[in-house]
């Protein structure tokens, strides 16, 4: 049996489209307001991106940010992995196209579809490959272009998202010495697909004027039923990840930033300090599969994480899905 090889986050990269959206933006077409908005979701601001980016871009560019931290030339890439559920084209995958725009031509590269869980995925699969010894260097990313898939009528989902990017070059323990991923996890549970989705678009609703009509082409959710089941994941996959550490080796938990209320409460339940949270949710709402890696780029950059500490990643979403990381930096 093959020696599995333990893998580490040898860089990390974000990238946020220029175009900032207050709350008060929504103000003249939906009832709402600024202060409805950051009581009830925590989000201030949100960017948008602009109409000649794509999800690619947004890719490429957090990707750059993650290789030149990591010290790693992109022809030196075994293989790029992203996780998006907002890509440029049905077909081909985002993956290939960040591949062409990287010039990594030895990389393989394919998208992972399984919404705010997408990076985490992303990341484990990088992971497994890496472990296993059939990569040494692999590209994983979250990236979305939300502002493109909302009903501007639906007062209880437009306000929620945004657009972004993040990246992590991921290689052996021994090549970068930091962010050894000690274990993860992921699962979905199928029943509640329901809970979160775009019903319009796919082979089983196809394109079609009632469909754009109905506003079907748009992400729909179950805002009660999307809030139970996250604060409940949250707080399990944090426990099973600590499961066996001293809680005061913990450094950070980076969340899915999908409401500040539902963190609170995850937190709660935790008995668990916000302080030991990172939460940009302010900043740049729900940008689903890319709003852990954007996280951890930012806690990394700002000198959050201590050397030796552990930090639990953890995402759910649409599907549903979840995932999450123990990390000892």
């Amino acid at each position: 049996m093959a020696q599995i090889r333990p893998v580490g986050i040898a860089g990390t990269g974000s990238y946020l489209p220029e175009r900032v959206v207050p709350n008060s933006w929504f103000e003249s077409f939906i009832d709402t307001s600024d202060e409805w908005i950051r009581q009830r979701t925590g989000i201030e601001e949100r960017r948008f991106a602009q109409d000649h980016d794509q999800t690619s871009l947004l890719s490429t560019r957090a990707a750059q940010r993650a290789l030149e931290m990591a010290g790693v030339d992109p022809r030196d890439l075994d293989a790029i992995i992203v996780g998006t559920l907002t890509p440029d084209f049905q077909l081909p995958s985002c993956a290939v196209l960040v591949q062409e725009n990287l010039k990594a031509k030895q990389a393989f590269a394919f998208d992972v579809a399984s919404a705010c869980t997408g990076f985490l995925n992303a990341m484990q699969v990088g992971e497994a490959l890496i472990a296993s010894g059939r990569c040494r260097r692999v590209l994983a990313v979250g990236a979305e272009i939300l502002s493109r898939c909302l009903d501007m009528q639906d007062r209880g989902s437009c306000i929620l998202f945004g657009d972004g990017a993040g990246a992590a070059v991921l290689m052996p323990h021994e090549d970068c010495k930091q962010g050894q991923i000690l274990k993860s996890t992921m699962g979905a549970d199928g029943a509640d697909f329901e809970l979160i989705q775009i019903p319009g678009g796919g082979n089983k609703h196809r394109p079609h004027p009632g469909m754009f009509e109905a506003r079907e082409h748009y992400i729909k959710l179950q805002g009660k039923g999307v809030f139970r089941f996250a604060v409940q994941k949250m707080a399990e996959l944090v426990e099973e990840m600590l499961a066996g550490h001293p809680r005061e080796d913990l450094c950070l938990i980076v969340p899915h930033q999908v409401n500040m209320r539902i963190i609170d409460s995850a937190l709660e339940r935790l008995q668990m300090p916000i302080e030991k949270v990172v939460v940009n949710i302010q900043k740049y709402a729900n940008t689903s599969a890319a709003t852990v890696p954007i996280a951890l780029d930012e806690a990394v950059r700002a000198g959050q994480i201590e050397k030796g500490k552990l930090v639990v990643l953890v995402a759910f979403g649409a599907g549903v899905t979840w995932g999450a990381s123990l990390l000892r930096w």
